[in-house]
């Protein structure tokens, strides 16, 4: 309980002396003041001006659409590219090279003897089952990271200009200073005309 000063209140009695009658008012701590409203008011608008602030910087901190989409799976038609084509799309940020592959090209990237390939593997292990004529790898070049270009050097594949690496038709290093194969991307075939990468 909360006491607060005594009042004094003059009081005319008999004669000519004046009696003070003291009384004293007393509030209940549980009942609410003004003051405790202004209190409450003023904490609930710093909490939702705070929390007004901090929604925008948190928000911001989300990766963007694009970034997003980047790693997402993309899917390809193969249907327009002709046989002896090869066309570039994008997955993650990195060159994916589709190559649609003749009947020539396929038989001589199969009868290559393994024990002379810098990084022996071998054609069947490079494509999907049943699909041989659709061949699939990251365009980076694993010497140093360039992009080769597609159907030129030796060996009919890719040809890095930076450094001279030849690529054979399925991808496989054949000449020059890069250490292994062109990598191969995580890829599905949803139809025989349709893939998914990633």
């Amino acid at each position: 309980m909360e006491a607060q000063a005594p009042k004094s209140t003059p009081v005319r009695g008999r004669g000519c002396e004046t009696e003070r009658i003291e009384t004293v008012t007393t509030m209940s701590a549980a009942e609410p003041t003004r003051r405790d409203f202004l209190f409450v008011a003023t904490g609930a608008v710093g909490a939702v001006g705070a929390a007004a602030t901090l929604i925008p910087l948190i928000a911001q901190m989300n990766p963007d659409a694009s970034t997003i989409a980047a790693g997402a799976p993309i899917e390809v038609d193969l249907a327009p590219i002709a046989a002896g084509q090869i066309i570039k799309v994008f997955w993650r940020g990195k060159p994916i090279y589709i190559s649609h592959r003749t009947k020539k090209e396929i038989e001589e990237a199969q009868n290559v003897p393994l024990g002379s390939l810098p990084d022996p593997q071998a054609d069947k292990d490079r494509v999907k089952p049943g699909h041989d004529q659709w061949l699939v790898v990251i365009g980076i070049c694993t010497h140093l990271g360039c992009i080769p270009l597609a159907h030129q050097g030796n060996y009919d594949g890719w040809f890095c200009p930076c450094h001279g690496s030849q690529y054979d038709s399925s991808g496989r290093i054949r000449q020059g200073p890069a250490p292994a194969n062109l990598p191969l991307p995580p890829y599905a075939f949803l139809s025989d005309s349709k893939i998914q990468i990633g």
